[in-house]
């Protein structure tokens, strides 16, 4: 049967790779596996055909989702191969050190899965940016990229700070993958903004809030949070309750379907057109419980309406009742309230592996050592401890051979601060625990770009500091950085 995708419009992400502007999310088939249960692939497959006809021909999963990856497969190979169509997946690994070879084999099975020679968008998610693995893996999966064993380089989940690293590393990042909501509006702040200037795709997530966001809960009493029935519930209702409680939720949905009457539409419609018309979103992700539930009737009722600007103030009227989510796209998987099905990180990693190694001396003296050879060669540490005191020496955005943050002055200060933070976790401490810095420049015209990374990354700390311009050796270098820290009980 020939696709029709005449209803559906289509946003191109990157030469070659054109997307639905509704993709449809598999996340929720790890949720119907839950328990020992499985899904019926061939039943499954069909479920996925049914969207593909109807023009909502993207789809977006992760190698841990389930067998996502394995029905995708189904769907897409089998006996009449669908080219027709994209596969969108994840790489989530585990934190820790990796290897190129590590990477490749992630690839490939993902590859093996999809019953594809090519990954159409490969979304690499990192756990902890202060440990430089993530780094070592996404030039490994440009390396892989270049081979042609995966088409585009997206992330997933992942602040402005580090979309920037990234970015000006030369590793050509297409498209990230954010939370954003009526409830959740954080990539308004910083992420749209960059995303626009650096034409970078952002794919939204979580556009009804786990159902929240619908007409199945207004006027509603609330519900017992113990009890709710799937995953993303679980995670929603944390957001719900963040964001201004059960009050809040409902002055929302009551705008909502103010605006859904106008139109004719579902509250969920509202929610999920109010994000597709939103700054950088090349495309809303929309969950699908696949053999289940399907609302793709519902769905393409998305293309038939457009909100107007009373229907934005309206929306927006409501929303600024709510109470900003905190920190960035992504800060619910790294920093606390984590804002997850389980309200930590137990249900995602087992622990988190020192970034550097650490030695001992005789006097109980611990160091940590980055791995540069300048470290090697110069004798000294990249941070030591004594007591409850950490030094960290002058640091530059180096990782082995390469110089993190190419020539933008605040992408390099971005990655000299993870590195600092790497040791002082290495050394058991937090970046909450440094007491004065020390900035280096080499270009006086670079000083607000970096002191504002300073005050981004250190503004709830506040410790003592010094900007001084320097010759720094290696002129490829902007910034160099060194740090204090006074280790706390808490």
């Amino acid at each position: 049967m020939t696709m029709s995708t005449t209803s559906v419009p289509r946003h191109t992400i990157a030469p070659g790779l054109t997307i639905s502007r509704v993709l449809t999310g598999l996340w929720q088939v790890a949720d119907l596996e839950r328990d020992g249960r499985s899904l019926d692939h061939d039943v499954a497959a069909a479920s996925m055909a049914a969207y593909a006809e109807r023009g909502l021909t993207t789809f977006d999963m992760a190698d841990h989702y389930g067998s996502a990856e394995l029905i995708a497969g189904r769907f897409a190979g089998g006996r009449a191969p669908r080219e027709d169509v994209q596969l969108l997946t994840k790489w989530v690994p585990s934190p820790g050190p990796l290897t190129r070879a590590d990477v490749r084999t992630s690839v490939q099975r993902a590859l093996d899965r999809l019953q594809r020679t090519r990954v159409d968008l490969m979304q690499f998610h990192a756990w902890n940016y202060a440990d430089p693995a993530w780094l070592d893996a996404l030039f490994w999966l440009d390396e892989l990229r270049q081979e042609g064993l995966i088409a585009q380089l997206g992330l997933t989940n992942t602040d402005t700070a580090h979309l920037r690293v990234a970015r000006a590393s030369g590793i050509p990042i297409v498209s990230n993958q954010v939370c954003w909501s009526l409830l959740d509006r954080r990539p308004r702040s910083r992420m749209a903004a960059y995303a626009l200037q650096q034409g970078v795709s952002l794919l939204a997530y979580g556009t009804v809030a786990g159902g929240f966001l619908s007409d199945r809960w207004l006027d509603r009493a609330e519900p017992d949070w113990a009890a709710l029935e799937t995953w993303s519930q679980m995670k929603y209702g944390r957001f719900v309750r963040t964001a201004g409680g059960w009050d809040g939720l409902q002055r929302v949905l009551q705008a909502a379907r103010t605006v859904a009457d106008r139109h004719g539409v579902s509250i969920a419609n509202v929610a999920c057109r109010y994000v597709l018309e939103q700054p950088a979103v090349g495309g809303i992700i929309i969950g699908a419980r696949l053999g289940s539930s399907e609302h793709i009737d519902d769905t393409l009722r998305l293309f038939a309406f457009e909100l107007t600007d009373e229907d934005h103030a309206e929306l927006e009227a409501a929303v600024a009742t709510l109470s900003p989510l905190p920190g960035e796209p992504g800060d619910e998987y790294r920093v606390p309230p984590f804002l997850t099905a389980s309200g930590d990180l137990s249900h995602h990693v087992a622990s988190f592996p020192s970034p550097y190694p650490v030695r001992i001396d005789a006097n109980g003296r611990r160091r940590v050592l980055s791995g540069t050879v300048w470290e090697r060669d110069a004798g000294y540490a990249r941070a030591m401890r004594v007591g409850d005191t950490i030094s960290v020496s002058g640091t530059t955005a180096t990782h082995g051979s390469r110089v993190i943050g190419g020539s933008d002055p605040a992408a390099q200060a971005h990655a000299i601060i993870d590195k600092i933070t790497g040791a002082l976790q290495a050394l058991g401490a937090r970046l909450d625990d440094v007491i004065r810095t020390r900035v280096f420049v080499r270009h006086m015209a670079d000083w607000e770009a970096v002191a504002r990374v300073h005050g981004e990354r250190f503004g709830h700390i506040q410790p003592a500091n010094t900007l001084v311009q320097a010759a720094l050796v290696g002129d490829e270098y902007l910034v160099e950085i060194e740090a204090d820290a006074l280790v706390s009980d808490t």
